[in-house]
């Protein structure tokens, strides 16, 4: 085996000894005061807490630990029980709407405002998704609205 092979094989080694989430992963932190980490200890530093329900992408998993992704592109860590398999979504839209259908002209349900969460019920039709609000509310809002999808 050449250098370069072996150095190729080396690499590939360590590229997988943290293994990677599958793509585009996402959860929603279970319990208020989660603290992330920037490091997967919790002797780490701690960064800040975050509140119960925010969507966070799942990048990294080592063990009992999560580097996630918020809504803002920040990483951090996390522990693994902090994660719920609920899914939520948060507004990056300055007013989001739900519609009765996954269809532009559907009627109205509701408009969200920008941070406001939205509990996934489904994936909807491309470019669409079904959503409920605390209230009870539900309906369509457009994928390009909205992130944790």
């Amino acid at each position: 085996m050449s250098a370069a092979a072996r150095l190729a094989a080396v690499l590939a080694g360590l590229t997988f000894a943290a293994a990677p989430v599958r793509a585009l992963e996402f959860r929603s932190v279970a319990e208020h005061g989660a603290v992330l980490f920037d490091a997967p200890s919790q002797k780490a530093r701690p960064l800040f807490l975050v509140a119960r329900d925010t969507p966070v992408e799942m990048v990294v998993s080592l063990g009992e630990w999560i580097k996630v992704r918020d809504a803002a592109g920040d990483l951090a860590w996390i522990e693994r029980k902090f994660l719920a398999e609920r899914r939520m979504l948060i507004v990056t839209a300055g007013r989001a709407e739900v519609r009765g259908q996954a269809d532009a002209a559907a009627a109205l349900m509701f408009e969200a405002e920008k941070d406001v969460l939205l509990e996934l019920i489904e994936s909807g039709p491309p470019g669409w998704a079904r959503v409920r609000h605390r209230d009870g509310q539900s309906g369509f809002v457009r994928a390009s609205q909205v992130w944790g999808l």
